[in-house]
């Protein structure tokens, strides 16, 4: 059987204190922390082994996930490996875009910085994960609650709503759950209430060369694979303000023939969604440089 593999990228949650540590290991690390350094104005090595509140605020996760997900990339292309089709989850989707080649390294990374004092700055709403739920009975009380939406639709079981604290509570209120949890972010992610923060990254998008993927992309926004770097880029675009549809997603791996997925970076949420959504898929986690050597 041919084996096709799609690498998946995880985005802000997934990170952990001391992810990355080993990664310093490498030359390709030690450039890649030194070019991202730079960049930054501080050291990613150094947040990440330091202390976990400070990890967790927006500024400093997404630039470090970024890095630390870019430079496992550089290594399992090291190793000679390579993907069939690539898809992040918010964040994630920009590791994606520079494993397919659409963006180089510090163009990306430059992208996340700004995008990350985007939504730093966008203060005012909140988010919720729920587990555990009727779909219709959630998707009705959206419908009908002014003020917020469906951000991450994840999986069958899980998704994480986006608006306003009070519409956020109303919906919390009436949709009958296992469990529900208000998420520790800054702002109400993936909503109409980013537009502000979405309009000024979009000029910033703007500007920016996309090259043509070398291999497809599902995008968060639209799931339907893609190798045009104008579609790419409009997808993007709409990216911090539309729905992460990881579920559908998901189910479009085995659709374009994958096989075998690869997640790429600290954790193993992606594919624990993945294996709650699709079967008899081969599932494996790249998190450290003992996970490329096995």
């Amino acid at each position: 059987m041919t084996v096709k593999t799609a690498w998946v990228f995880p985005g802000q949650g997934s990170q952990k204190l001391g992810m990355g540590a080993d990664l310093l290991e490498t030359e390709v690390g030690q450039a890649k922390f030194a070019q991202a350094a730079e960049i930054l104005g501080w050291s990613v090595p150094e947040t990440c082994q330091g202390d976990e509140e400070k990890l967790s605020q927006t500024l400093y996760t997404q630039p470090s996930l970024y890095v630390i997900e870019s430079i496992l990339v550089d290594l399992l292309r090291h190793g000679s490996q390579s993907p069939d089709l690539v898809a992040g989850h918010s964040l994630g989707e920009y590791v994606a875009l520079y494993a397919a080649g659409v963006l180089d390294f510090t163009t990306g990374l430059k992208l996340v910085k700004r995008r990350a004092e985007l939504m730093n700055q966008a203060a005012g709403g909140t988010m919720a994960a729920l587990m555990g739920f009727k779909r219709e009975d959630l998707l009705a009380k959206i419908a009908e609650t002014p003020d917020v939406v469906l951000a991450n639709d994840n999986s069958a079981a899980q998704v994480v709503i986006s608006g306003t604290p009070e519409a956020v509570d109303e919906v919390l209120s009436a949709v009958k759950t296992k469990r529900s949890v208000k998420l520790k972010v800054s702002g109400a992610f993936h909503s109409h209430l980013m537009a502000p923060a979405a309009a000024e990254f979009s000029q910033i998008l703007e500007e920016i060369e996309f090259h043509e993927a070398k291999v497809p992309v599902l995008s968060n926004v639209e799931p339907i694979p893609t190798t045009d770097s104008t579609v790419l880029k409009e997808r993007l675009q709409k990216q911090m303000t539309g729905s992460v549809r990881w579920l559908e997603i998901s189910l479009e791996l085995p659709n374009q023939g994958i096989n075998r997925v690869v997640e790429v970076g600290p954790g193993q949420v992606l594919t624990g969604l993945i294996k709650r959504t699709c079967e008899g898929l081969e599932l494996v986690n790249i998190s450290s440089v003992a996970d490329l050597a096995t």
